[in-house]
């Protein structure tokens, strides 16, 4: 007996210091950055997306997380400044929405792990080396927003009886993103023989509302928006003025739809932030970004407002419905 409680007493002694060890580590709060393009109160939905996302996998706010957002209101130049001051509070990892954000976030800290919940082509963006081998401390998920105007592009061509001019609002600020739809939308609708009106829109209620004055001048037949958080932001202003010019759009996001947009097709982005907290709490857990290869999109999603088609006099042909995910009646 007294040898069986001497070595109780051992293994006590021994085990002291891991449990400690582990005590305080899930004693640690986690700080994570994110950092968007976009404007604050209208671009929430994607930062609690990924709160309750993380919640799922154990991270909760005011117990072991805490969450430092930043939000550029739309202006890209502010992106570097933000990402900056991020690093600056030492955050543990930074969570970008999209490929300015990224970007800025890359070149403002090379240790700090950065997670992209939605880039739209990383490798062209110069974000990782390879989706397989990403390199660096850059990692998470790609939307393929990119390669997916091509495809919103044909969706409405079959939407759209005799379909002949596309006008496609794009954002006034350059950079690599939008360079990068442009490449990809262009030959498009040349190999669809459709005629794309490239029209600059200030994502404010003047500045849109310019853009659509301008596509019916240019005598286009529907619009298409670059996919890009400010455009997101004005998401309900934007299917509004479509409504009031009476032409038939496709958006890049169903988020337009649930403001009164007539069609969307794109990534589901539930699914994109779901996988990009699994990226975040596993590296929070220790491991690196660089063993964490790139993710693409594998859920889309393609929804149809009839409402809003019967506000503008369109009549969607059966087969198009067909196709559709959900139908809004």
């Amino acid at each position: 007996m007294t040898k069986k409680i001497i070595f109780l007493a051992l293994c006590s002694l021994l085990l002291a210091p891991c449990c400690a060890a582990d005590a305080q580590q899930q004693g640690k709060v986690a700080r994570i950055g994110y950092l968007d393009d976009s404007i604050t109160s209208r671009i929430a939905v994607r930062l609690e997306r990924l709160r309750q996302e993380l919640s799922k996998l154990g991270w909760n706010e005011g117990k072991n997380l805490t969450i430092e957002s930043r939000f550029a209101e739309g202006k890209n130049e502010r992106l570097p400044e933000l990402a900056a001051e991020l690093v600056r509070l030492k955050v543990d990892l930074i969570v970008v929405a999209a490929t300015p954000a990224a970007l800025a976030a890359k070149s403002a800290t090379t240790t700090i792990p950065v997670v992209m919940t939605n880039a739209g082509d990383p490798v062209g963006a110069g974000l990782v080396a390879s989706l397989a081998r990403p390199g660096g401390n850059v990692t998470g998920i790609s939307s393929l927003s990119p390669e997916l105007n091509s495809k919103r592009l044909e969706v409405l061509k079959d939407a759209v009886p005799k379909l002949a001019r596309v006008g496609f609002l794009r954002g006034t600020t350059g950079g690599i993103g939008r360079d990068l739809q442009l490449k990809e939308i262009r030959p498009a609708a040349l190999a669809l023989k459709l005629k794309l009106e490239e029209i600059d829109a200030q994502p404010d209620s003047k500045g849109l509302e310019s853009a659509f004055q301008t596509a019916k001048q240019k005598q286009v037949n529907a619009i298409m928006t670059m996919s890009t958080g400010p455009f997101f932001a004005e998401r309900k202003r934007i299917a509004e003025l479509a409504v009031k010019y009476r032409l038939p759009a496709i958006y890049p996001e169903k988020g337009f739809v649930d403001e009164g947009g007539l069609m969307s097709y794109g990534t589901d982005n539930n699914d994109l932030y779901r996988r990009a907290a699994v990226y975040v709490d596993k590296i929070l857990k220790g491991t690196k970004p660089a063993d964490l290869p790139v993710q693409q999109a594998t859920k889309f999603e393609f929804v149809i407002n009839l409402k809003a088609a019967k506000q503008i006099g369109l009549t969607i042909p059966g087969r198009v419905l067909e196709r559709a995910n959900q139908v809004i009646k």
